[in-house]
């Protein structure tokens, strides 16, 4: 009897190993809206350099970098802001709203203990996967896309160190993207909305009026000012990146957004939090600058920003929930903040 029984507990396991297994090879693929690329062997200020170097050799076009502040900044972090003239040619018959999937970011950060340097960057797959769901290119687009971060990696293996894929969170498969509207019980925060109706109008005006309404949102964003850690109002421009010639992406930031972000992602996060290194958030450079978008439709010229409540699960729902709960307020004050600084563009013009 004892033997019947453990034969046939051997025959039971063996059904649920297959069985597992056929899950497992069928398990979809995750993308990190971040990937980590290389393990650099040198400091900081020699990695950037190096960095800097291998991307003035390549195709690649900076437009702009910035090195992150926060409050107690032991770790130090840079975001580096590039486009790619194959991805852009490659998307050119493409909405003007779906401009932000051209946007490409690189970091350069002090990570876990010994403050290693690590270079990572927003996995354009992965952003493609969002911002392109639903268009009738988008198997040749997530190609580019692909190809796009095969040249970033390109130019990161002429970097001392150590070539590494690791897909970072948050990650999600391919059909979580496409639908991206928000994670888990923390849907409702950003109103069940997907990218473009994540898109929030700040203000609008006639098609023909399109380069007049980039220049005063230019002008407003160049003499905004940023006033530091402790308040949220007032921004710096970045970088202003013609996509086309229907849509201007700005790229903003301001300490107080930066501080926020990279240390309430850094709370509840165990993964790379040392004595000397304690904020694993630095990680999440490529999240940064936000941005504001001009568009022409060809029925009126739109100047939107996305909803923060979106953006912010995109980018650090691997804060974790309790984060998110803790914080609800921040970004209302973010939206609310750049809304306040743009519609001055309005006023300026009456």
């Amino acid at each position: 009897m004892k033997s019947k029984s453990t034969k046939l507990s051997r025959f039971f396991a063996l059904i649920f190993a297959f069985v597992l297994g056929i899950g497992n090879a069928f398990a979809a693929e995750e993308y990190g809206i971040f990937e980590r690329i290389l393990e650099a062997s040198g400091s900081f200020n020699d990695t950037t350099a190096a960095l800097e170097k291998a991307l003035a050799e390549s195709k690649l076009t900076l437009q702009a970098k910035r090195d992150l502040t926060y409050t107690d900044k032991v770790q130090q972090a840079r975001v580096y802001i590039l486009t790619s003239p194959a991805y852009m040619e490659a998307a050119k018959d493409e909405t003007p709203d779906t401009i932000s999937a051209q946007v490409l970011r690189i970091g350069v950060y002090e990570y876990g203990e010994g403050k290693k340097v690590h270079i990572n960057m927003g996995n354009p797959s992965a952003h493609a996967m969002v911002f392109y769901a639903g268009s009738k290119n988008y198997d040749k687009l997530l190609a580019a896309a692909k190809a796009t971060a095969q040249e970033i990696k390109d130019v990161a293996a002429k970097v001392p160190g150590k070539q590494v894929s690791v897909q970072l969170e948050p990650v999600r498969t391919e059909k979580a993207l496409n639908k991206f509207n928000g994670d888990g019980p923390a849907k409702m925060m950003a109103k069940f909305r997907n990218w473009k109706e994540s898109q929030n109008d700040v203000l609008k005006d006639k098609s023909e009026n399109f380069n007049a309404v980039v220049a005063r949102v230019e002008n407003t964003l160049r003499a905004s000012q940023d006033k530091g850690v402790e308040d949220s109002s007032g921004w710096r421009l970045l970088s202003k990146i013609p996509v086309g010639a229907n849509a201007v992406y700005f790229g903003i930031t301001n300490d107080y957004t930066e501080n926020k972000c990279i240390r309430i992602n850094s709370d509840f996060r165990s993964d790379g939090k040392s004595k000397d290194a304690p904020y694993p958030g630095v990680d999440h450079a490529p999240a940064m600058p936000m941005e504001v978008l001009v568009i022409n439709d060809g029925k009126e010229t739109k100047v939107v920003q996305y909803g923060e409540m979106w953006r912010m699960q995109l980018y650090f729902w691997d804060s974790g929930y309790m984060a998110f709960a803790k914080n609800t307020l921040i970004p209302s004050i973010i939206f609310s903040s750049i809304d306040q600084t743009l519609t001055a563009t309005a006023s300026a013009a009456k």
